[in-house]
């Protein structure tokens, strides 16, 4: 054979494996997820990829974003390509709905328990010995308390801190003019508002700042792991906001992407006896009674009480306080103005408004 024909022999051959192996690439997804839920994934991740190769002869690459929760929506609605959104809050999914469809209007019923895989609950987490005695909402409103929580015009976590305040409020008699004056005085105990929850974290452990950290269940729990248990406790309020962090595909992105299979499985998963293991492992109260039942010894027996209806509050949009949310920002800009001046961090500037 000529030295010419070889060569273009060679070139086509050399084409050929490249497209075959362009063909054989393993999908990459990218979920796009809140703060307090890193540690969940780390483990979670691993367990998917092993299932997803074994069923499917195939391998998959799984990225990761962490940030607030609304920010993070924000930051889809933009443009980032998310094939998966993990969010704390049903809200910040509806966003993407009402934000150029990136998902349809019922994407909530397309997973079972209203597409939230797991739950969890608002927990005062404190000094050990609890100094100041901080054991329900009115004592964050003592002289002299410095409360830590996370911006919820940017954070699913303080939205949850917003509606359980508000909700403690209406669940003693008091009506919606003494829910917004009580709101509005527990933020402005704030010293600062992080635009995430694990920034929040961070305020409180590592800068030592604050008397109270109001976060996530699960939260606790990586704070033991990462600063020790001798140095804090858990205090659960009497009235706390149950947790349903819903999960979607994003469509739009997984169309363009065809990654659609990939995706509706990872989320799919999420559901599984291994997940839910992994879930119970990282202090998130599984779905799966049987699992939840090898778990009671780390959870409060109970939801703390009021937690189911702020639990239909927080997620149904039909429900009043909901609405109000979604319809009245009036409401959340009475609370964000007692924070004039107090620094916001990167809350400042954010696009998305409160729903």
């Amino acid at each position: 054979m000529p030295p010419v024909k070889k060569l273009f022999s060679a070139s086509l051959l050399a084409a050929g494996l490249a497209l075959g192996n362009l063909a054989q690439a393993a999908p990459t997804l990218l979920n796009v997820s809140y703060d307090v839920m890193r540690d969940f994934y780390k483990d979670y991740n691993p367990a998917f990829q092993k299932h997803w190769e074994k069923e499917h002869n195939e391998k998959v690459n799984l990225q990761m974003s962490f940030g607030g929760s609304s920010k993070q929506a924000r930051a889809v609605i933009d443009g980032l390509p998310a094939d998966v959104i993990t969010m704390n809050m049903a809200t910040d999914i509806n966003a993407l709905a009402d934000n150029g469809k990136l998902v349809p209007d019922n994407w909530v019923t397309r997973l079972p328990n209203n597409s939230a895989p797991f739950t969890s609950a608002t927990v005062f987490i404190v000094r050990k010995g609890n100094p100041k005695a901080l054991k329900d909402w009115p004592d964050l409103l003592k002289d002299g308390v410095q409360v830590i929580v996370p911006n919820p015009k940017t954070s699913g976590n303080g939205r949850y801190t917003y509606l359980s305040a508000w909700g403690y409020v209406l669940k003693q008699g008091g009506d919606e003019s003494k829910a917004r004056d009580f709101v509005g005085k527990l933020f402005k105990q704030a010293p600062v508002l992080d635009t995430g929850g694990r920034a929040a974290t961070t305020t409180f452990m590592t800068n030592q700042i604050g008397d109270v950290l109001v976060t996530f269940e699960n939260e606790a729990e990586m704070i033991a792991r990462e600063f020790g248990r001798d140095q804090f406790e858990v205090v659960y309020p009497s009235v706390s906001a149950e947790a349903e962090p819903p999960v979607s595909v994003v469509d739009k992105v997984v169309a363009k992407k065809g990654t659609q299979a990939v995706a509706e499985e990872y989320l799919k998963y999420l559901w599984s006896p291994e997940a839910q293991e992994i879930a119970a492992n990282n202090y998130l109260r599984p779905r799966d009674a049987t699992v939840l039942a090898k778990y009671t010894d780390r959870f409060e027996s109970r939801l703390p009480v009021g937690g189911e209806d702020l639990r239909r509050l927080a997620h149904r949009a039909e429900d009043p306080l909901q609405r109000r949310w979604r319809v009245r920002p009036d409401l959340y800009q009475q609370v964000t103005t007692v924070l004039r001046g107090r620094s916001e961090g990167a809350a400042r500037g954010s696009g998305l408004a409160p729903r």
